[in-house]
């Protein structure tokens, strides 16, 4: 399976020394044999003694090839799953990463992937002998795929999310965000491009959307100021997504974000440079905490 990617993994997996204790069965998946560890795994913290062992729930854990061990208790414990990094993976490691998670999660994907890696993983995937049904947005650099029947089902985030940019240049880092929020169960996403305040009459002409969604994440560069005004024209959430868009003295990013962190407007969040991802991650724990809230209220 996957023979190419295979060949260039090396020898076959090993438990770590964490879960040296650990009961283990044999599963398999592409690309080569894994190994699960339980679902209540037990790491042994002493010798003799009965109360040195402890169960860590949704810690279970599965390793793929001699290079991952994916966590796939990360939804049973923060209500969302686990995302593959692109970068400094081969395509044959994000692959087989992604193909082992796509029965046990309902959204699997992969960041900060470069076209030219997602033309070798549909290439590798094209060699093995299961079907693989990988998605590319070129903007956001985000790989999908496709879950299997018996996959758990995608369950739906409520609310309107906005995304909005100061400018054109930081819709690969807006758009990072909003595949995200759609992955993880939000329909709900609208994307607002190029409102900065060097004309503020696009961001007031926009400003009834705005304040219809329920949490706004503000990407900008330069001067980073978009952020702040938007806090304090509206009663929703704001997370500020600072980017590395501008001028030498933009530092890459680092201007707009001491901007963002000393907003003066009240209720501003803000993420690292770049990081659409989060932002967006953030912006559904804070949607679904709305829902928790609502069923508290109404006696559910």
């Amino acid at each position: 399976r996957m023979a190419a990617a295979s060949s260039a993994l090396g020898a076959p997996p090993v438990v770590s020394p964490h879960f040296a204790q650990v009961r283990t069965k044999r599963v398999r998946c592409a690309g080569g044999s894994v190994r699960r560890v339980s679902q209540k795994p037990r790491a042994v913290l002493g010798s003799d003694d009965p109360e040195s062992s402890f169960s860590v729930p949704g810690a279970s854990t599965l390793e793929v090839g001699d290079f991952a061990k994916l966590d796939l208790g990360r939804t049973l414990r923060t209500g969302l799953p686990e995302v593959v990094w692109g970068p400094g993976k081969t395509p044959g490691q994000i692959l087989q990463i992604m193909v082992a998670l796509r029965t046990r999660q309902n959204a699997v994907m992969a960041t900060r992937v470069e076209g030219s890696v997602f033309d070798a993983m549909l290439a590798l995937a094209a060699t093995g002998d299961e079907t693989v049904s990988l998605r590319y947005d070129p903007v956001s650099k985000i790989v999908q795929l496709d879950g299997t029947e018996d996959a758990p089902k995608r369950i739906t985030v409520y609310g309107r999310l906005a995304v909005l940019t100061a400018g054109t240049a930081d819709l690969a880092v807006a758009q990072e965000a909003a595949t995200t929020a759609r992955a993880m169960g939000v329909d709900d996403v609208v994307v607002i491009a190029d409102v900065g305040v060097a004309g503020l009459q696009r961001l007031l002409g926009k400003l009834y959307e705005i304040r219809n969604a329920d949490v706004v994440l503000v990407v900008a560069g330069m001067d980073g100021a978009l952020p702040s005004v938007v806090a304090g024209l509206i009663d929703a959430p704001v997370i500020a997504v600072p980017t590395s868009i501008g001028y030498g003295a933009a530092m890459g990013g680092l201007a707009p974000l001491m901007a963002t962190l000393n907003s003066c407007a009240v209720g501003v969040t803000v993420v690292n440079i770049d990081n659409g991802f989060g932002a967006a991650m953030a912006a559904v724990k804070m949607m679904k905490a709305g829902e928790r809230i609502a069923r508290r209220m109404s006696g559910e």
